[in-house]
C-alpha cells in the first residue's frame, strides 16, 4: 500500500532504548510459538491472556474510555522527534506513514469527537497507561493514554511464524489498534465493558464482537484510501485476517478450537468483518452487536 505522507503532527513516543517496564528485562518470551503456548497453555488465565495478545486492545480487559487520556503535544515524546522515531527502521517508517493516514480518514467521520492517538514504540518491554507492555503481548491499545503500542520485531515474527507478511498486513494491524481508539472515543469500549462486568458469562461473545468490529473498521479506513492499494493488498490483509482467528491460532497450538473460548473471533468471521468495511466504506456497516 502506497503510504508516504506522515508529518510531525502525528504524536509519536519511542521507548526504545529505556530500561523495561514494569515487567523487567525478563517478561514473556518472544515469538509466536511462545506466545501461543502461554495463551492457550495456562487453562482458566485463557480468557486474560488472549485479551492481551495479538491485535487484542489491551485497555478493552482492563476498563476505561479513554477519557482520562494524556494529552501530549504533537513533536518531540519520549526524547526523540516525530522523524527520528518514525525512522528507527523500514516498520517505524510505515507504521508513521499509517497513522498519518488513518487520523486524516477518521477525523472528518468522528468530527466533533475526535482526537488522535498516540503511537508509542517500544522494544521488548515499556510501560503503558494500562500496565507493562511486553512483547508477547503482541500490539495492543491503552484507552488510558490513548495509545497504540507496537514492539515493531513483532512484525518479523508475523511474517516468519504466522505466514501473514506484506505492508497491507501490518498495515492492518495498525488500522485494527486503530479501531480500538474510534471505539473508545465513540464510548462502544466502556459500554462493553459496563456488559462484561453485569453479565460475565458473555464476556467472551461481546469481546468477540468488539474485535470484529475493529476489523471493519481496518476495512472502512482501507476503503477510504482505495486510490494507494496495489496489487495483492487485499489478499494480504485477508491473510493476516484469518492467520489471527482464534481457530487458527487453537488449531497451531494443537489443540481444538472451542468456540465458548473465543475472544477475538474465528479466523472465517475475521475476514467476514474486514471485508464488510472494504466492500462498503461505511462505518455504519460495522455495527456487529447487531448481527
Amino acid at each position: 500500500m502506497r503510504l508516504d505522507d506522515y508529518d510531525d503532527s502525528i504524536r509519536v513516543e519511542d521507548q526504545r532504548g529505556r530500561a523495561g517496564g514494569l515487567g523487567g528485562g525478563g517478561g514473556l518470551p518472544f515469538g509466536l510459538l511462545a506466545l501461543v503456548g502461554s495463551r492457550f497453555g495456562i487453562g482458566g488465565v485463557i480468557v486474560v491472556v488472549i485479551g492481551l495478545a495479538l491485535f487484542g486492545g489491551l485497555g478493552n480487559l482492563l476498563g476505561g474510555g479513554g477519557q482520562s487520556a494524556l494529552q501530549s503535544p504533537a513533536g518531540v515524546e519520549g526524547g526523540k522527534t516525530v522523524a527520528e522515531s518514525c525512522s528507527v527502521n523500514a516498520f517505524s517508517h510505515e507504521s508513521c506513514n499509517a497513522l498519518s493516514s488513518l487520523n486524516k480518514t477518521w477525523q472528518p467521520i468522528m468530527a466533533g469527537s475526535f482526537a488522535p492517538p498516540k503511537l508509542v514504540f517500544y522494544s521488548q518491554s515499556g510501560q503503558s497507561g494500562c500496565g507493562a507492555a511486553q512483547s508477547a503481548m503482541g500490539p495492543f491499545y491503552c484507552p488510558s493514554d490513548q495509545g497504540i503500542y507496537i514492539d515493531t520485531d513483532f512484525y518479523t515474527e508475523m511474517d516468519k511464524q504466522m505466514g501473514a507478511g506484506g505492508d497491507f498486513a501490518r498495515d492492518y494491524v495498525m488500522a485494527h489498534e486503530y479501531g480500538h481508539h474510534i471505539q473508545a472515543l465513540s464510548g462502544v469500549s466502556e459500554q462493553v465493558h459496563q456488559a462484561q462486568q453485569r453479565n460475565p458469562s458473555r464476556a467472551n461473545q461481546l469481546s468477540v464482537r468488539l474485535e470484529l468490529q475493529a476489523d471493519c473498521y481496518a476495512g472502512v479506513w482501507a476503503a477510504a484510501n482505495r486510490d494507494r492499494i496495489e496489487p495483492g493488498d487485499m489478499e494480504e490483509g485477508l491473510r493476516a485476517a484469518h492467520q489471527i482467528g482464534d481457530d487458527t491460532l487453537m488449531k497451531a497450538a494443537g489443540r481444538r478450537p472451542v468456540e465458548a473460548a473465543f475472544t477475538h473471533g474465528s479466523s472465517a468471521q475475521r475476514m467476514e468483518w474486514l471485508k464488510k468495511g472494504l466492500d462498503s466504506g461505511d462505518p455504519n456497516a460495522c455495527d456487529t452487536f447487531a448481527s
